[in-house]
């Protein structure tokens, strides 16, 4: 890679301020600020949730980076791009927007608790944007770090329809898994939807109905490295990716409590890249 700065791409499902703190949203602030501090190049992205307030948080659509349309089930949606900046930290953060996917209040279950019928269309619309989107800036990402289950459809997007591209030719894929991964079946057909470019069924090869848990499964298949981002992630995916013979960082409470966990995260990208 040469004495350039490596580029991490940081692609979350929450992150402060924006989100109430949890484990996730917490990691997912501090990290980038961490890793940039360590001298490297970063970029981060989230799903512009509707309970996010704009004014507050000073967000803004960038115009030169929205306009695209995503077809997902036949059905065109436009993709907006906004942006916002936490100055302390001297980090943008771009945001994924669609009136239809991501203008309600909640994230991911309606007001009685149940699971939005079509969080599965959200994670292909979600990560379809972050990868267009880091086309339109050409900015070439060394690793792509996905946090939080509406981040998993990436890793199959980018290693079966973008490899080809050479924004992503030499990118690695780091998988943080947390707890939040839904056990509920994503929309029904999810797993045609997904399909896109030269993906075939095979490369896909997923149940119907899917569970959120047998896509993270997915997302570990087409991963470089995994990192276990949390306690009590589900028994049957950490044996699957126990299974597949990458590079795992374990959990480590105690690291997220004494902030060690950026210099772990650090040094398994360094390995990765090497």
């Amino acid at each position: 890679m040469g004495d350039t700065a490596k580029k991490i791409l940081f692609v979350s499902a929450e992150m402060e301020p924006y989100l109430p703190q949890t484990h996730i949203a917490k990691v997912c602030r501090e990290l980038p600020q961490g890793i940039q501090e360590r001298h490297k190049e970063i970029r981060a992205f989230m799903p512009r949730y509707g309970c996010i307030n704009e004014r507050k948080n000073q967000l803004h659509e960038v115009i030169r980076l929205s306009g695209m349309n995503i077809i997902i089930s036949d059905v065109d949606r436009p993709l907006v791009i906004k942006v916002a900046s936490i100055s302390a930290a001297r980090i943008q953060v771009y945001f994924i927007d669609n009136e239809d996917y991501f203008r309600r209040k909640q994230i991911y279950r309606d007001a009685d608790g149940s699971f939005f019928a079509d969080n599965g269309e959200r994670a292909i619309f979600f990560a379809r944007g972050v990868l267009e989107t880091v086309k339109k800036l050409r900015w070439a990402p060394d690793i792509i770090h996905c946090s939080g289950w509406i981040s998993h459809v990436l890793p199959l997007y980018l290693k079966k329809a973008y490899k080809g591209d050479p924004i992503f030719s030499n990118s690695k894929v780091v998988l943080s898994l947390f707890d939040d991964t839904p056990a509920e079946s994503l929309s029904e057909g999810f797993s045609s939807a997904i399909l896109l470019g030269n993906i075939k069924p095979k490369d896909v090869n997923l149940p119907e109905p899917c569970s959120g848990i047998e896509l993270a499964k997915l997302a570990a298949k087409y991963s470089d490295g995994i990192i276990m981002g949390s306690d009590g992630i589900d028994a049957s995916l950490k044996e699957h990716c126990q299974s597949l013979g990458l590079p795992i960082l374990p959990y480590q409470e105690q690291s997220y409590a004494d902030g060690s966990y950026m210099d772990q995260y650090n040094a398994f990208y360094d390995d990765l890249l090497k």
